[in-house]
């Protein structure tokens, strides 16, 4: 039998509407009213990413489900293209711990469950652990091509790895990769050059591309080892370095980040909150992005 998706009701979300770069940054995201407007929204690519940290928040007899709030949370994004991260098939502990509960661990994997009507999803997995695992998903509006994934794990005590996609979008194949980097800085330029390598190898050398995830990157040291590999950090002028995203909930850092080649950025937002704060330890960073 076929689950439905079950969601919490009176979050108090909203829907975010698409805008142009001069309000994207403010808390709420405004509507478009005038055609024109209507026909600027449509030539643009509104791409969110968000760690949902497996669906769960808290530890021991304080641990809770949040599985389902996030599928109304990433509805509300309204993005064209979702990077997630830290994302599980299945999990035989949390299942068995949760399946008392009046709304229960979902039957199918996370990226399925949390897709939006009408949107596919790609899900490959980086981690085992033992008992279930979790990787990298992709929810996206538009076609999608031949799903791949490329370790570039850099030692034997993180599991780390990217979800790749071309993407149909505007008449072009956009090629979108997820990415979830290392806690250790020297393992994190590894795996961009890595990540470079592979865009090289496997991406054609004229196709747009997005890689976004979570880039664990505390001291900001990342970007230029991005940018030799062609990849330039997603920006608006008030905000060079990105908004924060963690910890959701008093944000210090901006480890979750849209790098992009082909494109460029014209808006940028998190959504902010208490609800946004409980569902995960990161806020969603989505971005506003067009052909350059």
């Amino acid at each position: 039998m076929t689950q439905h998706k079950p969601r919490a009701t009176g979050l108090g979300l909203g829907t975010a509407s698409r805008v142009g770069s001069s309000r994207f940054g403010h808390s709420t995201l405004g509507t478009l009213t005038g055609p024109g407007e209507q026909s600027l929204a449509a030539r643009r690519l509104r791409v969110a990413t968000y760690n949902i940290h497996k669906g769960v928040r808290g530890m021991g007899p304080r641990k809770r489900l949040e599985i389902h709030n996030l599928g109304q949370g990433v509805e509300s994004l309204d993005a064209d293209l979702v990077f997630l991260q830290e994302v599980r098939l299945f999990h035989h502990r949390d299942a068995k711990r949760f399946e008392r509960l009046r709304v229960q661990w979902p039957q199918q994997g996370q990226a399925e469950f949390l897709c939006p009507d009408g949107y596919l999803s790609a899900y490959r997995t980086n981690c085992v652990t033992r008992d279930g695992e979790h990787g990298n998903a992709l929810l996206s509006r538009f076609p999608l091509g031949e799903i791949g994934h490329h370790d570039v794990s850099d030692h034997r005590f993180e599991q780390r790895g990217l979800l790749h996609v071309p993407v149909q979008w505007q008449g072009r194949e956009v090629h979108a990769i997820v990415a979830h980097f290392g806690l250790i800085h020297a393992s994190r330029i590894r795996q961009a050059e890595k990540l470079a390598e592979y865009i090289r190898t496997c991406v054609p050398h004229d196709a747009p591309v997005v890689v976004a995830g979570d880039f664990n990157d505390w001291g900001e040291r990342l970007d230029p080892t991005m940018t030799t590999a062609g990849l330039h950090r997603s920006a608006v002028p008030e905000l060079p370095r990105g908004p924060l995203t963690y910890p959701s909930r008093l944000p210090l850092f901006s480890l979750d980040r849209v790098y992009v080649r082909g494109l460029r950025c014209t808006g940028l937002f998190v959504p902010r909150g208490p609800v946004w704060a409980r569902m995960s330890d990161h806020l969603p960073l989505v971005a506003e992005l067009e052909l350059a």
